[in-house]
C-alpha cells in the first residue's frame, strides 16, 4: 500500500508539472510593439513548446488594468513608475530597467524640420502638435517634461501654450486603436492628423520606414528626454515568465532592442 500511495504521488507531481501553462502573457508598452515581438520569437526557437503572448498598449493604461485584477505574468513598462507602482500595491517584484529611450518628432519632409528650428515650429499657433496622453501613456508624460524644459529655457509660457495646443491623438481610454500592421504614427501622419507629432524616436523610425514622405528629427539636448523601461514579474510568475524576462535583460534580447534603435538603460 506504501508503494502504491508514493507510485501515486509521484505521478501526481509528474502530472501538475505537465499542467503548468506553456504560455507566458507579456503586456507591454505599444513602442515595444516590433521589438518585443521579435525578441519573444527568439526567445521561443530556444525554448520549444512555450510561447509568449503578447499585448500591447499605453503602460499606464495597462498598469490600471493589472491593477483591477487582469492576469499576466510580465509587465514592460515605457516608464519604471508605472512597474513600480504595482509592485507598491503588491502585484509584482521590483522592477528592473532594461531600455532606454528618447524623443524625436515626426514630420513630413516638405516642412523643412530641423532641431534648430523644431521649437520655434512647435511654439507656431499654426503648427498643429500630435501627442501622446499624459498619465495614461508615457509617451505623453515625456512631452510634458519637454514642454517644461523649453520654458526653462527662457521661453515663458511655452509650457500653457504647448500643453493647451497639443492634440493628445494616441494613448488615452478614448483612442482609437492602433492598426494591426502598421505604426499609428505613421498613419496618423499619413492622414494629416498633425503637423508635427513628439514620440519616440524608435516609433519615429518605424513611422519613416513605412511612410518615406516622412522625416525624423531628434529633439534638442537640452530640452530632450531620456525614457526609461522597465520590466516586472507579477504574482504568480512560474519559471517561463522568469526564463522570458532573463532572455529580455541577457545579451539576446538587448541584441534585438538595439537593432530596433532601443539604448541600453
Amino acid at each position: 500500500m506504501r508503494t502504491l500511495t508514493i507510485g501515486l504521488g509521484a505521478f501526481g507531481l509528474a502530472a501538475a508539472a505537465l499542467a503548468q501553462p506553456a504560455d507566458v502573457k507579456v503586456l507591454a508598452a505599444g513602442s515595444l510593439r516590433t521589438a518585443l515581438t521579435e525578441v519573444a520569437q527568439a526567445w521561443e526557437a530556444q525554448v520549444p513548446g512555450r510561447r509568449a503572448v503578447l499585448g500591447f498598449g499605453a503602460s499606464g493604461l495597462l498598469k490600471d488594468r493589472l491593477l483591477a485584477g487582469e492576469v499576466a505574468q510580465v509587465f514592460a513598462s515605457a516608464n519604471m513608475e508605472h512597474p513600480q507602482a504595482l509592485a507598491a500595491a503588491g502585484r509584482a517584484l521590483a522592477p528592473q530597467a532594461f531600455a532606454s529611450n528618447r524623443l524625436c518628432a515626426l514630420a513630413p519632409a516638405e516642412a523643412g524640420l530641423t532641431s534648430a528650428n523644431l521649437v520655434e515650429r512647435l511654439l507656431d499657433p499654426a503648427v498643429r502638435l500630435g501627442t501622446s496622453k499624459p498619465r495614461s501613456d508615457p509617451a505623453g508624460d515625456y512631452t510634458w517634461t519637454m514642454f517644461e524644459r523649453i520654458e526653462q529655457q527662457g521661453r515663458p509660457g511655452a509650457f500653457k501654450t504647448l500643453s493647451t495646443k497639443a492634440l493628445q491623438l494616441t494613448g488615452g481610454p478614448a483612442s482609437p486603436p492602433p492598426p494591426a500592421d502598421r505604426s499609428v504614427y505613421g498613419a496618423l501622419m499619413e492622414a494629416k492628423r498633425a503637423d508635427v507629432f513628439v514620440t519616440y524616436c524608435t516609433n519615429a523610425v518605424s513611422a519613416v520606414r513605412e511612410v518615406p514622405s516622412l522625416r525624423s528629427v531628434e529633439v534638442p539636448a537640452e530640452v530632450n528626454v531620456a525614457a526609461r523601461y522597465g520590466v516586472a514579474l507579477l504574482n504568480g510568475a512560474g519559471e517561463p515568465a522568469q526564463d522570458f524576462v532573463r532572455f529580455l535583460l541577457g545579451p539576446a534580447g538587448q541584441a534585438v532592442l538595439a537593432r530596433h534603435g532601443f539604448a541600453a538603460p
